[in-house]
């Protein structure tokens, strides 16, 4: 454990930026990170096997003393763009601010998600260490391109399906322990997801020319029109199953008027639903499919019209939707016919996984061990994660990392100032190693 420091620093020095083209992406420091992973956990190498798969993601398999359906560990070691524009410290220094329990190390990937991937590798190498063996396998699933398209983890999937194996337990990022984000609950509280959302892009296209004789609707405009009416346009609001259990869970936690009116669903629901809708933009993202204009491309040039606009919509799907409705909602808020949609990598809903039975056990019984005094909860995660792919194989697929985290910490996931504090990095390689002992 005293290593985990310095082991997560090494691999955040690594840059693995993917890029959603492969073509762009800069393969020599994935290779870095793989061919450094021995020297660092040389007891996981010398007991696991190793296969890569798709040249850069890699699964390993640790054999377990009896037969049985496995258990698969997941993280992802690829991280998303970043400039020292907005930092603290640069993003790929992995530098150490603060002492004792205060310590804290800053960069790139520090909690998406080479801090799990650490802690995941830290517990297996401790259990290796002190001779402890598996009853049934368990897989090491690390993902080359989660923050892109997730095709390693894909693949991963692939290959284990063609060998008959289907897994009793997935575990991958996700949710975390949080506070202050559910208004009555005071305390910890661990959220662990279950759904995943997808993506589609708006296009329209129109004649160009020069800026000084343009038409009188161009396609920018066009566009412009089209976004504001989607934007107008909110999908309808509901509870899904697991939302209600979680408000329960929390309802039995819960003080003053909105303890009351969890504990109280017969009666408060539609005044619920609209107090999620407007409590802040997590609780909001919980009770609906979600929209966001992320992207915006138009002319090359200030006096020239654009030959082509295009607007990149994130669109994440309510686990009680699918894609089709997604998509044929957004055609009913545009109403315009030559505004062309186009649906990029889509993927359904996820099934809901059991809040009972083996592996949830194990996992809220790790968590409320590991964090004493927590709440364990499930909820709908509202990310993407390769989870996702893992759910042909399983129906056991929680996503949770077992990181305490502040509103300002998960703030900073995919922005700037991207930090883990040490004691949080050090709470996860004991919940890993706790989890691996229950196995």
């Amino acid at each position: 454990m005293p290593d985990a420091l310095a082991n997560l620093r090494s691999l955040v020095r690594i840059p693995t930026v993917s890029h959603q083209d492969p073509a762009d992406t800069d393969w020599a420091p994935f290779r870095a990170f793989v061919a450094l992973l021995p020297s660092l956990y040389p007891a996981t190498h010398g007991e696991l096997t190793l296969e890569i798969v798709t040249e850069h993601s890699f699964l390993y398999r640790w054999k377990g003393s009896t037969d049985g359906p496995p258990t698969v560990l997941m993280a992802h070691y690829d991280v998303v763009p970043a400039t020292d524009e907005g930092w603290e410290h640069p993003p790929f220094a992995a530098e150490v601010t603060g002492e004792g329990d205060d310590r804290v190390v800053w960069g790139r990937g520090t909690l998406d998600d080479k801090g799990a991937l650490v802690a995941v590798l830290e517990g297996v190498e401790a259990s290796v260490l002190a001779g402890r063996t598996p009853r049934c396998d368990v897989y090491l699933s690390f993902g080359h391109d989660e923050e892109t398209e997730g095709s390693g983890a894909r693949a991963i999937v692939d290959l284990l399906q063609s060998r008959g194996i289907r897994a009793g337990l997935v575990l991958d990022e996700g949710g975390a322990v949080v506070e202050d984000v559910f208004p009555g609950v005071s305390g910890p509280i661990a959220v662990v997801g279950v759904s995943e959302k997808g993506i589609l892009t708006l296009t329209v296209e129109q004649g160009g020319g020069h800026a000084s004789t343009p038409p009188r609707l161009s396609a920018t405009t066009r566009l412009a029109r089209a976004i504001v009416r989607l934007n107008r346009r909110p999908f309808r609001a509901g509870f899904t199953a697991p939302t209600l259990e979680m408000i329960g869970t929390l309802g039995a936690h819960a003080r003053g008027p909105l303890g009351f009116a969890f504990t109280n669903l017969w009666l408060t629901r539609p005044a619920l639903l609209a107090v999620f809708a407007r409590l802040s933009d997590e609780t909001n993202a919980l009770i609906r499919t979600t929209q966001a204009v992320t992207m915006l491309r138009g002319s090359q040039a200030a006096n020239v019209l654009a030959e082509r606009a295009v607007a990149t919509v994130n669109i994440r799907v309510a686990i009680d939707s699918s894609v089709a409705d997604a998509v044929a909602h957004v055609r009913r808020a545009i109403r315009d016919p030559q505004v062309a949609i186009a649906v990029l990598h889509p993927h359904e809903p996820s099934p809901v996984s059991p809040t009972n039975g083996p592996g949830w056990d194990l996992v809220r019984r790790t968590i409320r061990e590991t964090f004493p005094g927590t709440i364990v909860t499930p909820y709908v995660m509202m990310a993407a994660s390769d989870s996702r792919h893992f759910t042909r194989i399983s129906d056991c697929v929680y996503r949770f990392s077992p990181f305490e985290m502040s509103t300002a910490e998960r703030a900073s996931l995919h922005a700037s100032n991207e930090r883990l504090r040490v004691s949080t990095l050090l709470r996860g390689v004991d919940f890993y190693t706790r989890l691996i002992a229950g196995l």
